[in-house]
């Protein structure tokens, strides 16, 4: 994009235009050969689509799978867990919770790192922070060293704070205006897959066996298969992962390239969107729906054991089934959301069907196992899709301050009340009764749908593309720049 071009672009909206120009300059240091064919004075600058973008974002994919595997890996099997450490299940509880709660404090510095040093800085020390931890467990294998298992489940949840916020810096970095959607769905999609083989494998890789050193060869087993992919996956990253194209994908990203990064201020972005009314709305009530996934999530165990004594395998399936649903709905939201582009309407739809879905999965979970089966992938389709779909509505509302520093917003409203959740509804299922737990949730879920429909469809970006179309010449000398696509882009 041209001077002259940003000038008549900053006419939209000045103060949001310099502001997002700045965040996008803090992707990453200068790279050997980044130099654009032209440095912006009066003609666009080269861009190019590469077909590594996909091998990028399948391996951060991977390695967020691994990572968030881990998240419920001691959770869907804690009775187990807990005769073999001989603590409480408030204490197991505790080895799914501690994952969001490294996030909440840490998340600001990390997202300001990202800003500063790029990539694949933070994708180096989140793989080998996840390495760590899954040696660590593996050494922790015996009944007295408990400690030493929370501290390697300690390290990964380190590690998930340089991931969870990755998949929409990713896609703005590397991928085109029309796949932003779509790329950002499958860096969910590799987070989402994790937590599916964590329901999964552990109950299988453990059976609820009685001798203590059968059951500690099984734990290990366990261990020592994570631990081998953790290290696979760091040293892939290391020698394949690529902070950012040389040339940029499109003209938005050339552009940013640009401006010096220190020009960047990351307090004023926070200021700026916490004043943001209808974000701050969005970042309560995705608290509220992926807080309560959490807590599902982690009480999985406890909820299906209580009436279906016995089932750790198909307690682990019905885990399986929610998420894999749910990785379903994210990739038809992200699909969608490129399609149409109705945010608020497809984001309301879908938050209250989770709160029908609750309701039903709630109501039959006394029921034979194949009906709770069938409502937990309904409730998973809906819950675990809406995931993405609070990333791109916040792309929209906030436009144009960094990605990073938005989802990570959300993502910290998530954890705070993912462990308000989890420990309520514990408290709730072991005083009352699991019924009564659930409930708890659906008041919640009904705040937040309620809240969702205030939210004011603020739709920033796409005001932008509307404005910039209007504004593009139609002379020849303009090339084949089509703005509306590169403001899409630069969000996500």
């Amino acid at each position: 994009m041209s001077e002259k071009r940003a000038q008549e672009d900053a006419k939209l909206n000045p103060e949001d235009l310099e502001n997002h120009v700045k965040v996008e300059a803090g992707d990453a240091p200068g790279l050997p050969g980044d130099g654009s064919p032209d440095d912006g004075h009066g003609a666009p600058q080269e861009t190019h689509l590469y077909k590594r973008r996909w091998m990028i974002v399948l391996l951060f994919s991977s390695y967020s799978l691994c990572n968030s595997y881990q998240w419920i890996q001691y959770g869907i099997i804690g009775n187990i867990f807990m005769r073999f450490y001989d603590v409480d299940a408030f204490t197991i509880d505790w080895m799914s919770m501690i994952y969001m709660l490294t996030y909440i404090p840490l998340i600001f510095p990390v997202t300001w790192l990202l800003d500063r040093k790029g990539l694949r800085v933070i994708a180096l020390v989140g793989t080998a922070l996840n390495c760590v931890g899954t040696w660590v467990k593996v050494v922790s294998v015996r009944p007295d060293l408990f400690a030493v298992t929370f501290l390697g489940q300690f390290c990964c949840s380190l590690a998930q704070v340089f991931i969870l916020g990755m998949p929409s810096k990713i896609a703005s970095v590397w991928f085109g205006s029309e796949e932003v959607s779509t790329a950002c769905s499958i860096g969910v999609f590799g987070n989402q897959l994790g937590c599916a083989i964590g329901f999964l494998l552990p109950p299988i890789l453990v059976p609820n066996v009685e001798d203590m050193d059968e059951l500690a060869n099984h734990i290990r087993t366990m261990f020592y298969i994570t631990a081998g992919v953790a290290t696979f996956l760091f040293i892939l990253v290391i020698f394949v992962f690529q902070e950012r194209p040389e040339l940029p994908p499109t003209q938005a990203q050339a552009t940013a390239r640009t401006i010096p990064p220190e020009e960047y201020s990351y307090t004023a972005s926070i200021l700026r969107l916490i004043r943001n009314k209808p974000f701050v709305l969005l970042i309560i009530t995705y608290g509220l729906n992926v807080g309560c996934y959490y807590a599902v999530g982690t009480l999985l165990n406890r909820t299906i054991i209580r009436y279906h004594p016995g089932e750790e395998v198909n307690a682990g399936r019905i885990g399986l089934t929610i998420v894999i649903a749910g990785m379903v709905g994210s990739l038809i939201c992200g699909i969608w959301l490129d399609r149409t582009k109705t945010y608020k309407q497809t984001t309301l739809a879908v938050y209250v069907m989770t709160l029908v879905g609750m309701i039903v999965y709630a109501a039959t979970l006394n029921q034979h196992i194949w009906v709770v089966f069938i409502t937990a992938g309904s409730l998973g389709f809906f819950m675990t899709g809406y995931l993405p779909l609070g990333f791109e509505f916040a792309a929209e509302l906030t436009y144009p301050e960094s990605e990073g520093t938005s989802s990570g917003l959300l993502n910290c409203s998530a954890q705070v009340f993912g462990i308000i959740f989890t420990i309520c509804q514990g408290k709730i299922i072991d005083k009352f009764d699991t019924w009564a737990g659930n409930i708890f949730l659906c008041v919640f879920l009904l705040i937040g749908s309620i809240i969702t429909g205030l939210i004011k469809s603020d739709l920033r970006r796409q005001n932008a593309n509307r404005l910039a179309k209007e504004e593009e010449p139609t002379d020849s000398t303009t090339g084949n720049l089509d703005l509306p696509t590169v403001i899409k882009e630069v969000q996500l």
